[in-house]
């Protein structure tokens, strides 16, 4: 049976703060929204005000429409909004990422939205936040989801372009336009040759050099440009390009997904690419343990992705914890 967390209800309209007459992450019009991130699945647009992070601004401003009233607040200052108090405090997860935190009299809950543990030089790092009760993301709740390092992973990557330059392919990699493309670019090596951006990345990724994010050169992956450095080129594309006409410019290549996905091999199947890089945005099982301790809440809601799995778990460990419906439940909805 689904439990509401005491400081906060959910709603038709997402998760409500009664106190404060705010919702976070709301997925229909609202008076007053705050936001953890920019990704489709947890920022609508329609609202009539928004509350993101200082550094969250230009990539929200981005997604939202033109003329979107959005408000900031910078990570770790609090603000009072009617007799609730709110502070932001970074998630990882992508450039202004936030966790919420609500306190009401004295009861503090956290909102996490998505976040990973693991270093990412495109965003803040994540920081644990003592609370009362804790609402976490749960997309990659089961065991078997366990990360390679990041440094592993783009060693990987670096490697298999190398390999496919030597052999006259350009290489594709199908990955998130905002968050995942910008990281992964990070930790690409330009010494193997060009890197090239779909459009729907490469006006994300000037969001990112704009807001002073350090990232290698590359440009617009125009039928011109692909021409120039036809066989050598790296790729960056969303995945809803994958099998799509706008990939006849950029034969002969092979194919990637980076994403936590990957780490199931039906997935990789599934998505019909040459390779699976495991690289996710997310925390992994331990992950998501490891943060639950350091939050000393014994109350937590589980939320997006395998809430059963995770709530269940922390059940036998002792936690007050339960199912938190969402209209949107796992990242598949980010390349939205």
């Amino acid at each position: 049976m689904l439990k509401s967390p005491p400081k906060l209800k959910l709603t038709r309209s997402g998760l409500y703060c009664p106190a404060g007459d705010f919702y976070i992450d709301p997925w229909r019009p609202v008076d007053r929204a705050v936001i953890t991130h920019a990704h489709a699945d947890h920022a609508r647009p329609g609202s009539k005000q928004y509350l993101c992070s200082t550094p969250g601004k230009p990539v929200l401003a981005h997604r939202m429409q033109k003329d979107a009233t959005i408000n900031t607040l910078d990570f770790g200052k609090p603000q009072t909004i009617g007799d609730a108090t709110i502070t932001l405090h970074p998630a990882g997860h992508l450039l202004g990422s936030a966790q919420v935190c609500v306190q009401v009299n004295g009861y503090r809950t956290v909102v996490t939205g998505d976040y990973k543990v693991q270093h990412d030089p495109t965003c803040q790092a994540f920081e644990p936040v003592k609370c009362d009760e804790f609402i976490t993301e749960s997309t990659f709740a089961l065991p078997i989801y366990r990360w390679p390092t990041s440094a592993t992973v783009m060693a990987d990557i670096n490697t298999w372009w190398a390999g496919n330059a030597s052999r006259g392919l350009n290489s594709v990699i199908f990955v998130y336009a905002l968050g995942k493309a910008q990281r992964l670019l990070a930790g690409l090596d330009p010494g193997n040759g060009p890197i090239l951006l779909h459009g729907a990345i490469n006006s994300m990724t000037q969001v990112y050099r704009d807001a002073g994010v350090s990232l290698p050169p590359s440009e617009y992956a125009s039928v011109e440009a692909c021409k120039t450095h036809k066989g050598k080129a790296m790729i960056l594309a969303p995945p809803s390009a994958n099998g799509s006409p706008w990939m006849k410019k950029l034969r002969p290549c092979s194919t990637a997904m980076a994403s936590g996905w990957m780490a199931v091999r039906g997935r990789r199947r599934f998505r019909a690419v040459d390779r699976g890089f495991v690289l996710s945005d997310h925390a992994d099982w331990p992950g998501l343990l490891e943060t639950i301790k350091a939050t000393g809440a014994t109350r937590i809601g589980c939320a997006h992705g395998y809430t059963d799995a995770l709530a269940k778990y922390l059940q036998t460990q002792g936690l007050d914890s339960y199912s938190l419906e969402t209209r949107f439940q796992t990242d598949e909805d980010d390349a939205a």
